[in-house]
């Protein structure tokens, strides 16, 4: 009865405990993106066109199979909240296989890089022949990748973020040192440009991986969890696949989503085709604040429904509510005072950063909604709900967002939408105006179905424990 006493920390401050580790480590990631991009720039065209295509394809591979190793979050997370902690390292073990016959499958696609770009149309030789070495490396750390990725979770479900920041961290010093050696030569070893920025992530996954297997070895918080690799479990790897697919089919087509906006904006030319990949990759730098906040968000509500704390989930899901939107807030307000610093940060050609600016002016809009959009979903998968963010994800993002933008910016009824444009983005191209205020639509229209949704899982549970509503 003593530990009643005891007074716990408001859940806002726990969230922002958990989450600046997964943010950091989030970043450590783009910084990974970010040297390649940078060094193999300093190779020759062909090095830096085939690592262009080469990372589309891995990351949209990459990130559909991660969501799906991501379903442990939950499992694990309610398995501990409940004080099931045999279990919880139990699911670990059945990620695992999950993680490695995924990394068969995803490495079978790297395999064969021909089907991948008959969509870029005519590929030089040259630049075929390097996809194919950079994907070859990449399939080979796709396994280490996706069991990091199972350690990754169920480190974050059980609210010990810290030591895969630290590994994260440590990382990105390995890879400038591999990407200096690999890609432009040394100690006998030729200049390899592209293909060598490959090997270089093949070295620092696997690196990454045995660091990981040290700290749940060595810290007593993953060691009273028994955790054990045991023979696949049907009943185990179905309940994985129920919440992983959708949840990967989710981050799928928000990647998707991007990619295909961006082929759809170089209709409108070179220079809105740089100034749209500033948008974009802006706009990716600060989804990572709401990512991190959801994701210990929803660790944490996990924890609460595991232990049948119905009140403490809700409390701790609103104030994940409230602190993604104090951060959008905040970020919003650096976009509105900072935009011309941060397009020239990004780029010296004049007339990339004037449409780059007139497109800056949704960045606030398209947040917002994007960050609410984020916090929703991830809630209602701590309540194990992944299939109805899904198929709400794929009307409003894909129908509306996508097809819609297409609809009104390059198809039958391009134009249509001018006057809105015009007023959300004052000389910015039409039909690129369109697309990111029809994705804007998109985001929101599915955060608002999905904060419905979540309305009503919290009512279904108040009407089951027969509490009335305040």
């Amino acid at each position: 009865m003593a530990s009643a006493s005891v007074a716990r920390p408001a859940p806002w401050r726990t969230i922002a405990q958990q989450s600046w580790p997964i943010l950091i480590s989030a970043w450590a990631g783009i910084i990974f993106a970010v040297l390649d991009t940078a060094m193999v720039g300093h190779t020759d065209a062909i090095d830096l066109q085939a690592m262009a295509l080469g990372a589309s394809i891995y990351i949209t591979v990459f990130i559909g199979l991660m969501g799906v190793v991501h379903a442990l979050i939950p499992i694990i997370a309610q398995h501990f909240g409940a004080g099931r902690l045999p279990q919880a390292g139990a699911a670990w073990g059945q990620g695992v296989w999950l993680a490695l016959a995924l990394s068969v499958l995803g490495g079978a696609t790297l395999m064969f890089p021909d089907i991948w770009l008959s969509l870029s149309g005519s590929v030089q030789p040259a630049v075929r022949e390097r996809v194919a070495g950079y994907l070859m490396a990449l399939a080979a750390a796709l396994p280490a990748a996706l069991l990091f990725r199972t350690i990754y979770a169920m480190a974050t479900a059980i609210s010990q973020t810290r030591g895969v920041m630290i590994i994260n961290l440590g990382s990105i010093v390995f890879k400038l040192g591999f990407n200096l050696w690999f890609i432009f030569g040394g100690l006998g070893v030729a200049p390899l440009g592209a293909v060598g920025a490959g090997l270089s992530t093949l070295m620092v996954s696997w690196m990454m991986l045995a660091a990981g297997f040290w700290m749940i070895r060595h810290q007593a918080a993953f060691r009273q969890l028994l955790l054990r690799v045991s023979r696949p479990r049907w009943l185990d790897q179905k309940e994985l696949l129920r919440l992983g697919l959708p949840m990967g089919g989710s981050y799928l087509i928000e990647v998707c989503a991007f990619s295909f906006m961006a082929l759809l904006v170089a209709r409108d030319g070179i220079y809105a085709s740089g100034a749209q990949q500033i948008l974009a990759n802006l706009i990716a730098l600060c989804y990572m604040l709401p990512m991190s906040l959801s994701l210990a968000t929803a660790s944490l509500t996990a924890q609460a429904v595991g232990a049948h704390q119905l009140a403490t989930a809700r409390q701790t899901g609103l104030h994940g509510v409230g602190l993604v939107l104090a951060g959008a807030l905040i970020t919003n307000l650096l976009l509105i005072v900072a935009q011309k610093p941060i397009v020239y940060a990004y780029t010296s050609d004049t007339q990339v950063a004037l449409i780059a600016l007139t497109l800056l002016q949704i960045a606030p809009w398209f947040h917002f909604c994007d960050a609410m959009h984020c916090i929703s979903a991830y809630i209602l998968r701590a309540y194990k709900i992944a299939m109805v963010p899904l198929i709400l994800q794929i009307t409003a993002l894909t129908g509306l967002g996508l097809i819609g933008g297409w609809w009104l910016g390059y198809g039958p009824q391009a134009g249509a939408l001018a006057p809105v444009a015009t007023w959300f983005m004052p000389g910015a191209p039409v039909g690129t105006a369109t697309m990111w205020i029809m994705a804007m639509a998109g985001l929101a229209l599915t955060a608002l179905l999905l904060f419905g949704w979540y309305g009503h899982v919290l009512r279904q549970q108040r009407n089951r424990a027969g509490i009335k509503p305040a």
